[in-house]
């Protein structure tokens, strides 16, 4: 089949999936076709309000906080939502940006979502893209209700996790799944799995490294992977985040012809009295620091984006830590973010998941 008999095939077949009404009818979109971005969440303010009502939300997701009500409640209501909205608070004031009055999260992954439409636009004009929030707005039902008015009958969903978790890719798609119960006209749905060892995104990352390193004044002893944690509960009963951690790092390394002791993993923002996943991140900054090491750098490779937990978390208190405890140069690398290998990677990926749709 050559390229124009191809074409006109595509053509038919768009025809045929077209609406056709009756004269009279109240106009109908139909036809389309959604791609919606899911990053994490974000505060609306740095207020003592706002911050409550983000962490309301979060904190009690069944997924992230796993332990009984009857235990987790008194301490969330009791103690948890009346101190850390102001400590939170105080974190988001140090990264807001100021300009458009919102979190660097949601201003990346709104930039993400345009320059992807822009990157897919040959794709023809039935293809609609917008993006979400698992926790905070625009909230995930508010997203998927309006492509559904756009006329999207298929909608691919993009978890923005590159390892899969229990707690973030399938929080993500069970609220889709429960927006869906609402619809009395569903459309049908695809989501993206994780990535973690996709040669586009081990590229993309390793790419960033080589890049940034690149710009440096002085070379790295130590990189360090930094990933989000999760208790050790959690993976004891069978999340694979961990394994996926380990892999993105393996095949990375191996991109980037490193021996194992350059490029290492650790975990950060653990919360509560569990144990999380180990090594943790701040305290092997800390004892590379005392051991005599003075130059290192931290990759945030489970991050589409950056936000409190990289900006904040590693590119600040990480950074502290290591000058407080005697080293010298530390550099926090970017997220992929909206640049161009992070853009490229969201291009390859999507393309490859709206395959039979488009």
């Amino acid at each position: 089949m050559n390229v124009i008999d191809k074409t006109t095939d595509i053509e038919r077949a768009r025809e045929m999936r077209a609406v056709r009404l009756p004269e009279g009818h109240p106009p109908v979109k139909a036809g389309r076709i959604g791609v919606l971005l899911v990053n994490l969440g974000t505060p609306d303010g740095t207020d003592f309000r706002s911050m409550r009502r983000y962490l309301e939300e979060f904190l009690t997701d069944k997924r992230v906080i796993e332990w009984p009500k009857a235990i987790w409640y008194p301490i969330l209501y009791g103690i948890v939502l009346n101190t850390r909205p102001k400590k939170s608070g105080k974190a988001y004031e140090e990264i807001w940006n100021r300009e458009l009055d919102e979190s660097p999260l949601r201003t990346i992954t709104r930039s993400q979502s345009d320059k992807l439409a822009g990157r897919l636009s040959g794709l023809g004009e039935n293809l609609v893209f917008d993006w979400a929030m698992r926790y905070g707005n625009p909230s995930i039902s508010s997203r998927l209700q309006r492509l559904r008015e756009e006329g999207c009958e298929r909608i691919l969903v993009f978890p923005l996790y590159p390892q899969y978790s229990a707690s973030t890719t399938a929080t993500v798609n069970d609220t889709v799944f429960r927006a869906l119960m609402k619809m009395r006209w569903q459309p049908a749905l695809r989501t993206v799995p994780p990535y973690h060892d996709d040669p586009a995104y081990i590229d993309a990352i390793a790419r960033s490294i080589e890049t940034e390193l690149g710009e440096l004044d002085f070379e790295p002893e130590i990189v360090l992977a930094s990933y989000h944690g999760i208790p050790q509960s959690y993976f004891r009963n069978g999340d694979p985040y961990h394994c996926h951690c380990q892999k993105t790092t393996r095949l990375v390394r191996e991109r980037l012809g490193w021996p194992k002791e350059k490029l290492k993993v650790t975990f950060q923002s653990r919360f509560g009295p569990e144990e999380w996943l180990q090594p943790y991140t701040d305290k092997t900054v800390e004892e590379l620091a005392k051991s005599g090491v003075r130059r290192i750098a931290v990759i945030n490779p489970g991050f589409a984006s950056d936000c409190l937990e990289t900006l904040e978390e590693i590119a600040g208190e990480a950074g502290e830590i290591f000058h407080e405890n005697g080293g010298e140069h530390f550099a926090h690398i970017p997220c992929l973010n909206d640049g161009e290998p992070g853009m490229k990677l969201f291009e390859t990926i999507v393309r490859r998941e709206l395959s039979g749709w488009v």
